[in-house]
């Protein structure tokens, strides 16, 4: 009897030795595991077991307040912070922050709004557009009214018929509704001009520019900070100066409705010509 006692002892104690070894072996294996994690980037290894932690709250594991463990001793920072801090440096790395397009809703409402105007100023100068005297179109810049010499201005005068203020009359009440500014821009043809009045053509197409801004402050009410104007004699032409036609188009008086991107730019004419021009703002 004593015998089995001690080959049952003895049995035992050589399964709790192997046991012992396994324990051994594990606790070393766990060591290892601490020694290699400690070597990799332990940012890495806090937002995961962050990223963990935060599944288990989600389940309902253990409570919210929990998921603002800091990432790091050295680093109290959140989980949540680190990952927006992340998301937004990544997303500057593929380039996606970036400026407004021009197909931002802004872009798309001014354009909305441009062309509605443009609709509104057919139909009210409709008369004057089937004349030629007066031409709607489209730039860079903005929307262009373009009111021809024959129509407005006696020539190498830069006083506006009277026969001409009702046509400006419906111009202004359509304009006086909006806000955008606007820059007034004379432009002659390229024959030499000299009268008592005006010496040179820049002088001629200065002087229409700046009535036409008088009377949009006199006559309308015109905020000043909403206009400017500018001269560019002959240095602009939209048609050939080889025939009496296209020196008629030449002779005009363009209200250029601006655009906020082309409004932000100070004294920006368009450009036609790379020849100088006189200007005054």
């Amino acid at each position: 009897m004593i015998r089995r006692k001690i080959r049952r002892s003895s049995g035992n104690h050589e399964r709790w030795l192997v046991s012992y070894a396994d324990f051994i072996t594990l606790l070393f294996a766990f060591f290892v595991v601490l020694y290699a994690s400690a070597q990799v980037d332990q940012r890495k290894v806090g937002r995961l077991a962050l990223a963990i932690q935060v599944a288990f709250q989600e389940l309902g594991v253990f409570p919210a307040s929990t998921t603002e463990i800091p990432l790091h001793s050295n680093e109290p920072m959140p989980f949540s912070t680190v990952q927006a801090i992340e998301n937004a440096k990544h997303d500057a790395e593929l380039g996606r922050i970036a400026s407004s397009p021009a197909g931002t809703p802004d872009a798309v409402s001014e354009e909305a709004n441009l062309s509605a105007l443009q609709s509104e100023l057919q139909e009210a100068l409709a008369h004057e557009i089937a004349l030629r005297a007066v031409a709607l179109h489209r730039e860079s810049d903005g929307l262009v009214i373009s009111l021809r010499e024959f129509g407005f201005f006696d020539s190498g005068s830069f006083s506006v018929r009277k026969s001409a203020l009702p046509v400006l009359d419906r111009i202004a009440s359509i304009l006086a509704l909006r806000t955008c500014p606007l820059r007034i821009e004379g432009h002659t043809d390229n024959v030499p001009i000299h009268t008592p009045q005006v010496a040179t053509n820049w002088e001629l197409s200065t002087a229409r520019a700046t009535e036409l801004v008088r009377l949009l402050i006199q006559r309308y009410g015109f905020a000043p900070d909403r206009l400017s104007a500018a001269g560019f004699a002959e240095f602009h032409p939209i048609a050939s100066n080889l025939t009496p036609q296209g020196r008629a188009q030449n002779r005009r008086v363009d209200l250029v409705i601006l655009s906020m991107r082309a409004s932000t730019v100070s004294g920006n004419p368009r450009s036609k010509s790379t020849k100088p021009s006189a200007a005054i703002y």
